[in-house]
């Protein structure tokens, strides 16, 4: 195991939730944006899906308001 943990990102557009999935894999934030879209808009699992993922989801370390 290489040590990476999931938290929610400094770089934040609601609470941070998809930028610190895309830190976490590496990936564009926008991407899993587009997708988290997708999600909710195609058949509305996203929206529980992200309230439960900013409820679960610990700030970053570094974090402040």
């Amino acid at each position: 195991m290489d040590g990476k943990k999931l938290y929610k990102s400094n770089d934040r557009k609601i609470c941070g939730v998809c930028g610190g999935i895309a830190e976490y894999f590496g990936i564009d934030p926008t991407i899993v944006r587009l997708v988290w879209a997708l999600t909710t808009f195609g058949g509305g699992v996203g929206i529980g899906a992200y309230i439960i993922a900013a409820i679960v989801m610990s700030d970053a370390p570094d974090y402040t308001e």
